[in-house]
């Protein structure tokens, strides 16, 4: 089973800088990282293929220096890195960049064998947008498996997998049939400690480098700025509130219950309005006390 991990190379949360003109992330001198949630996505990954054999593909798209990234991808166990890279590329959104690697992805399958799964993290640090892993679906025609908390079954002799996905108001438990585009959650597994021989290898593994022309891109207008519809008109961090939290007390030995309805009586209390607004907006729905 050939199994392909989308990552991203992100700059370390703590030391983000904007650019104050273009409003884009500024990512020199900055410490960089895989992105955390695509070391879930990779070590399911990893996992598969150590129950069913195969290889898994680490792929990213970025600057020569994404290099590094996938070196740590291949020390902790992958089999083979890609890194699509190119000046065209530079300052792609999320539409571009889903662009670019669905046809890195075609141009994988050629090579080296077409993957039924793919994974994503479920989002990036840096964006986080969770809208690169379903564009890459949608372009290659991977059926859709987000925000997944547990693989239940891969049956490769028949085509399906199994899987838990997060949803609102508890799990849905979701069979399909692969190909597959998968987007892990955080806390599905606990990422492995690479091996020795893992560590070795990675420093002499040939990462595969892919220009726009190698992964035959043709139309570079769908990529890098020109191919961003994506315009941010204003980055900023938000104004503290001037006023503070009031702390609610409550007496010892009374019930939550009681405790909730001296919450929400404190709430109206301080803002009067807002028991109108929300009866404005839920029509006569919304009744104090619960009715």
């Amino acid at each position: 089973m050939h199994i392909v991990v989308c990552i991203k190379q992100v700059p370390d949360s703590a030391q983000i800088r904007v650019h104050p003109v273009t409003n884009t992330i500024m990512r020199q001198g900055v410490p960089t990282i895989i992105n955390p949630y695509d070391l879930f996505a990779l070590e399911e990954a990893l996992r598969l293929r150590d129950r069913f054999g195969g290889e898994v593909t680490v792929l990213t798209l970025g600057p020569p220096m994404a290099e590094d990234s996938l070196r740590k991808a291949l020390a902790f166990g992958a089999d083979r890195a890609v890194l699509l890279t190119d000046r065209f590329f530079a300052g792609s959104d999320t539409l571009a960049t889903s662009f670019a690697l669905s046809m890195a992805l075609k141009k994988i399958g050629e090579e080296f064998g077409e993957p039924p799964i793919v994974f994503t993290g479920k989002q990036t640090i840096d964006g986080d947008t969770a809208q690169v892993g379903p564009g890459i679906a949608k372009r290659r025609d991977l059926n859709q498996l987000t925000y997944v908390a547990r693989i239940v079954e891969v049956d490769p002799a028949a085509g399906e997998i199994t899987v838990e996905r997060r949803a609102e108001g508890g799990l849905q438990v979701l069979k399909s049939r692969m190909p597959v585009l998968i987007t892990m959650l955080e806390g599905a597994n606990e990422m492995r400690r690479g091996t020795l021989d893992n560590a070795l290898g990675a420093a002499r593994a040939q990462v595969v480098r892919w220009s726009a022309a190698d992964a035959g891109i043709e139309d570079l207008t769908k990529c890098g700025l020109r191919g961003s519809p994506t315009i941010v008109k204003k980055v900023f961090a938000p104004t503290a509130r001037a006023e503070k939290a009031k702390r609610v007390n409550t007496e010892e030995g009374t019930t939550a219950e009681a405790n909730a309805a001296a919450l929400v009586e404190a709430i109206f209390t301080r803002q009067p309005d807002l028991q109108t607004d929300l009866m404005r907006m839920a029509g006569n729905h919304y009744l104090p006390g619960g009715h």
